[in-house]
């Protein structure tokens, strides 16, 4: 039997495990930001009708990310599942510690799996598909354009794809280092996930960056109706407030770095995202735990080198002085 795959934001299992009601829980588990984008009342037809392709969402997003073409999906973790099983069968390579989902998901459709090292210029010649996260969950590092364009160059060669996640990429906003400008070339696909940066993982939308016919076979892998109405109208009024996202990028900018600098000060050395911290120490299992004893909930990576923690923001100042005060009782405590 293959091991579940895990993710942050299991709050109702940690409850049950710490016998802490759920409501008295901070969850950091995740990186999602923790001030949402305030959607705007849904009109009563976008839970009457039928979500509509022509409703011009996949050009607002095409137009938002720069892009040639865009295909709506329920959140790119639909597409995760669906785009191996629309590319010939290969040799995919997936950075030993990132997101958790590609594996597996080329696994099941008949693709073999191998390691491979993010910092090498080259590829093997053996590979077909490279799979890399842009900022990489939970590591943080950011891959330069001039090498992912060389990996694309390398594998389109040989008819192969490489395909980025970019799911954390907005909060940065600068935008000159997406590859979604260059996503209609054959042989490359991106991902962008509404999610992360606007707070907005529960309407489950994200959207594939990729030539026409390759978002068109996917489009028919997954069928009709893919993003719900509701969610369109809130990605599109998401996609259309500017000043929102200006300043929300700064906030998160500040908030990154405040936590950084906590973190920093009891001795661990973190790394940051404007939506995360992410350090590894042989006392991340132990400091979990510690925490999660205070009511606070973290996501424990145990492979890599090392254990590590990833820690989300927090989105008040009476959330940030709890974490600071439980931060710093429970590094005391495993110390």
């Amino acid at each position: 039997m293959v091991d579940p795959i895990r993710h942050g934001g299991n709050l109702r299992e940690a409850a049950r495990r710490y016998g802490i009601a759920l409501a008295d829980w901070l969850d950091l588990s995740t990186g999602i930001n923790p001030r949402a984008y305030p959607v705007p009342p849904v009109p009563m037809d976008a839970w009457r009708r039928l979500p509509e392709d022509a409703d011009g969402l996949a050009e607002l997003a095409a137009r938002h990310y720069g892009a040639p073409g865009a295909l709506p999906v329920a959140g790119s973790q639909a597409a995760i599942r669906a785009l191996p099983g629309v590319l010939k069968r290969g040799i995919a390579a997936v950075a030993p510690l990132t997101y958790g989902e590609y594996g597996p998901a080329f696994e099941r459709a008949g693709h073999r799996i191998v390691g491979f090292d993010v910092a090498s210029p080259d590829l093997k010649d053996d590979i077909d598909y490279v799979i890399v996260a842009n900022p990489n969950n939970p590591t943080t590092e950011r891959i330069g354009r001039e090498v992912l364009l060389r990996w694309h160059e390398q594998l389109a060669a040989r008819g192969g794809t490489l395909i980025v996640d970019e799911a954390f990429a907005d909060a940065y906003g600068d935008a000159a280092k997406s590859l979604a400008p260059e996503s209609g070339r054959e042989g490359l696909v991106v991902l962008r996930s509404v999610g992360k940066f606007y707070g907005l993982a529960g309407i489950r939308a994200g959207f594939v960056l990729a030539a026409a016919p390759l978002r068109d076979a996917l489009s028919e892998a997954l069928g009709a109706w893919t993003v719900s109405g509701p969610a369109r109208h809130a990605v599109q009024a998401a996609f259309n407030d500017l000043s929102w996202q200006a300043d929300t990028r700064a906030t998160l900018a500040r908030d990154s770095a405040r936590l950084a600098a906590l973190i920093r000060k009891q001795g661990f050395d973190p790394y940051a995202t404007p939506l995360f911290v992410w350090f590894e120490t042989d006392k991340a299992t132990a400091l979990q735990h510690a925490l999660a004893t205070r009511g606070i909930w973290t996501r424990l990576f145990e492979h890599g080198a090392l254990p590590s923690l990833r820690i989300g923001l927090t989105g008040s100042d009476e959330e940030w002085s709890r974490f600071d005060e439980a931060f710093n009782a429970a590094v005391s405590a495993i110390r």
